[in-house]
């Protein structure tokens, strides 16, 4: 069990290095592309590797000349990463939903990466039109006919099916790990999570398969049923991976983690595509329907409330509370968040704002804040049994 668990976190920290060992053991090409609906599947089809490009690790020196300082850390990283010439071994660059800040990275990375092709599909924001799985479809199979240029291959149905049926039983044997430590019945911590869905994000999907089938049975009968600390939801970060410090040092607080709807966590996991029928519009309606699975600020969807959804799951799973990890200079977040924090407050369910950056992690000041925000909920339900007695 620690070995793969060793193997998956070592490819979600070194993502790169990651990708080219691929690519010198099949020589294929290596498709990057940006969170958080892009349809991997078709890259798989052209038999080139997909991979979600990640923000990394290291101090943003280079790209300071190329992108605004109030710009999240992801598109900061990425562009970085271009005029550092980390990103060389990815063949193309293709991407199907954005935020302004995402589209101007994309801009910055194009001037670094004269020699990557940088390509564009807008999938359309408006999920409940009477257009908007039309124009979906008419946006993948341009997308398809794009990678087929780029590539030099033809993309068969044949081929779609097959990729879909595998990201399925890659999404299903998360979202299994995920259900069984809600239930307490495995033991992960946040932290093992991540390197488990950041790895499935950079990894041949196959081989991750074949990890995650041998790591569930090695995890049977490790849980502790999630005895003597406080369950919790963790929401947010919707592009970029919170920092693992972050991540041990909320659970190092008595907490426990029992759900989230973080990308790298089970919102990138959260919906299947349908197998049967034409594979395009299967995709389409994946794209549309993962905002049921796990509400996007970044869509239109007025009869989806993200903060209602929340509210829900955060019950469902058991949480006493829910702490809210928000990217600095995460448009969209920023915009959505007053809602969230309306509803949870007239509903009495507690939950705690933590604003996280890319280049420095203020661990004391965050440990305090939930160390607080722990001791409060079990005030509060030391309170609620009194009463009850």
């Amino acid at each position: 069990m620690n070995k793969i668990l060793e193997q998956l976190a070592a490819a979600a920290a070194a993502p790169g290095a990651s990708a080219v060992a691929w690519k010198q053991a099949t020589g294929g090409k290596v498709v990057g592309s940006f969170p958080m609906h892009f349809p991997a599947e078709a890259v798989h089809a052209a038999g080139a590797l997909p991979m979600i490009l990640q923000e990394a690790e290291d101090p943003i020196t280079v790209g300071h000349a190329s992108i605004y300082p109030f710009y999240c850390g992801y598109t900061r990283s990425l562009v970085d990463q271009a005029a550092k010439g980390d990103l060389g071994f990815v063949d193309a660059i293709m991407f199907g939903d954005h935020c302004v800040q995402v589209l101007s990275a994309a801009d910055m990375m194009r001037l670094r990466m004269p020699e990557t092709k940088v390509h564009f599909y807008q999938l359309i924001p408006s999920l409940r039109d009477a257009w908007s799985e039309e124009n979906a479809v008419r946006i993948l199979r341009r997308l398809i006919e794009g990678l087929e240029e780029t590539l030099g291959v033809t993309v068969t149905e044949e081929a779609l099916h097959a990729s879909i049926a595998l990201f399925n039983e890659n999404r299903q044997l998360i979202r299994n790990l995920y259900a069984q430590r809600r239930a307490g019945t495995v033991s992960l911590s946040s932290s093992e999570m991540q390197h488990i869905v950041k790895s499935s994000m950079v990894m041949d999907k196959a081989t991750h398969n074949r990890m995650l089938r041998e790591l569930t049975a090695q995890l049977q009968g490790t849980g502790d049923g999630n005895v003597g600390k406080v369950p919790l939801y963790l929401s947010g970060h919707l592009c970029q991976a919170p920092k693992l410090e972050v991540l041990d040092l909320i659970e190092q607080c008595g907490v426990t983690v029992v759900d989230d709807d973080l990308y790298h966590g089970y919102r990138y996991v959260s919906t299947d595509v349908d197998t049967r029928g034409d594979p395009v519009l299967a995709l389409a309606r994946w794209y549309i329907g993962r905002n049921w699975g796990a509400p996007c600020p970044t869509r239109i969807d007025p009869k989806t409330d993200w903060d209602e959804w929340l509210l829900k799951a955060v019950g469902a799973c058991g949480a006493q509370g829910m702490i809210v990890l928000m990217a600095k200079f995460c448009e969209p977040h920023y915009f959505y968040y007053p809602r969230i924090k309306k509803t949870f407050e007239s509903n009495g369910m507690p939950h705690l704002l933590v604003e996280t950056e890319h280049e420095m992690v203020a661990a004391g000041n965050i440990r305090t804040r939930v160390e607080s925000f722990v001791e409060m909920i079990k005030r509060r339900n030391e309170v609620n049994t009194a009463a009850m007695a």
